[in-house]
């Protein structure tokens, strides 16, 4: 098999993954090395200031030339279409191998450490995510952010730090890219330099690359936590009260229609998956999104996922398209990842006709700016109806809007829980069943606050908890989180 060298063997070159028109390593066919490498010196490694704990190094210049001049030399040597033949253990062991025996060839002196890190490098640039692949491994980032193939930044504890991480130029930055999205079906280039896709994982990626971004291809990933997080660790995170969390579980479970509102980066995808988790595990749950990216646990899930136009600029298929056959296909709940559009139509009518419990997430500042973006997507959507029509369909559709807010110190917060009640002349009524007031800050700049509730002993939703035998439940969490 290819990845195993078998060092007695005379006839071990042609068991490798070699080029057959190649010359063996030993020719040293590669682009000449820097004078740095023909004088051998250790390749030094720094560290970049970080706050996190998991300090992430810093590669210098020389790092980077000796990496290039190897990775050239094993490009030269090895036959990719074999390699693409052994699974991913024993490729990476036969690319191990051969740099070993380039470094030695070329003389590179490194200590056991750095020879490791630039076998690890190596590895990852042939068969993985190159430079990404440290941060994509590390479970406190939740945003990788990648303007042009010098420049780095991540997100952790809510605040953006830049890394010392670079990619070899914005060539591979693009080639990383390109294999992002085709593993989903996608493609980004100059024709179509506007892409938005996944990992295997659920992560969300978006790319875009020149001639629109002018630095270079630039990469965003929102990244999922390898543990789903449950209502529980939102506690935990005091992103909520105990008491609150239980009135959500009860929503959840008693088939409120509810929206999740809430800013870029304020986790209303992450609070979307924590209240999937109080669906019955009897119902058939369908998901729509642009990129699947919710986790539900439920054994019946359906999950839908939107195409963009292909080669000749047909064949897409929307999320107005999804929602519209979600209806033929028996659900008992609709999960729209992200209502951005006309389908807000389509999820107001599916609310309104038997498929109670349906959720979404929509951008804004607050639940009542939520159904006013709601009423301004179904009028840009064609739809020739009155407001006050418009309106009415929202206040019998939505049950409950939750908002959720990404503060100034980087918390998370859940900041309203709030109940539509219906129309009064041509305005929708709401009431908050719960509020986060913010009373300052601590010596170390982090908001001080506390979440209230308002005094709604009986809340709208009350004969919904009842009919799923939740009142007492639902009584007891709402009297226990009175001030």
């Amino acid at each position: 098999m290819f990845g195993k060298r078998i060092v007695d063997a005379p006839d071990r070159q042609s068991q490798r993954p070699v080029k057959p028109d190649a010359a063996p390593v030993m020719e040293d066919k590669a682009a000449p090395a820097p004078s740095k490498v023909s004088e051998p010196k250790p390749v030094p490694a720094k560290a970049v200031p970080r706050k996190s704990d998991d300090m992430m190094p810093q590669r210098s210049d020389e790092y980077y030339a000796v990496k290039t001049t190897i990775f050239n030399a094993l490009i030269d040597t090895i036959d990719l279409s074999q390699l693409a033949q052994l699974d991913n253990a024993s490729a990476a062991e036969e690319i191990r191998d051969i740099v070993t025996e380039i470094i030695s060839i070329k003389n590179v002196v490194m200590s056991i450490a750095e020879q490791e890190s630039l076998l690890e490098d190596i590895c990852n640039d042939v068969l993985g995510f190159g430079p990404l692949e440290p941060l994509l491994a590390r479970d406190d980032i939740a945003d990788i952010m990648v303007n042009g193939a010098d420049s780095v930044f991540i997100e952790v504890g809510g605040k953006i730090e830049k890394t010392g991480v670079r990619f070899r130029d914005n060539g591979q930055l693009m080639n990383i890219c390109q294999r992002i999205v085709s593993q989903v079906g996608r493609r980004v280039d100059e024709s179509s330099p506007i892409c938005d896709a996944r990992l295997m994982d659920g992560s969300r990626v978006n790319v875009i690359a020149p001639p629109l971004a002018l630095d270079g291809p630039t990469l965003t990933i929102r990244k999922f936590k390898k543990d789903k997080l449950k209502l529980d660790d939102l506690v935990k995170f005091n992103s909520i009260t105990p008491h609150g969390a239980k009135v959500l579980g009860i929503i959840g479970a008693s088939r409120c229609n509810v929206l999740i509102s809430g800013g870029t980066g304020s986790g209303k995808t992450t609070l979307l998956n924590c209240l999937t988790a109080y669906i019955d595990p009897d119902e058939r749950v369908i998901t729509c999104e642009d990129a699947a990216e919710l986790q539900l646990q439920q054994p019946h899930v359906v999950r839908l996922e939107t195409r963009p136009p292909n080669l000749e600029g047909t064949g897409m298929v929307t999320m107005t398209d999804l929602v519209k056959n979600c209806l033929r296909m028996r659900p008992e709940r609709i999960i729209v990842g992200e209502v951005r559009g006309q389908e807000a139509f389509d999820l107001l009518q599916a609310m309104n006709t038997g498929h109670d419990g349906s959720m979404g997430t929509i951008h804004a500042n607050s639940p009542r700016e939520s159904l006013s973006r709601l009423e301004s997507m179904i009028t840009m959507g064609g739809f020739n109806l009155p407001s006050r029509t418009i309106r009415e369909m929202i206040a019998g559709s939505i049950d409950v809007i939750i908002q959720a807010a990404r503060l100034r110190d980087g918390s998370r917060k859940i900041t309203h829980v709030t109940e539509v009640l219906g129309m009064e002349g041509d305005v929708i009524i709401t009431q908050d069943i719960f509020l986060y007031e913010i009373k300052g800050e601590d010596e170390n700049g982090n908001i001080v606050g506390q979440h209230n509730s308002t005094g709604i002993a009986r809340p709208n939703f009350w004969d919904r908890a009842r009919y799923y035998g939740l009142e007492g439940e639902l009584a007891e969490a709402l009297d226990a989180s009175e001030v």
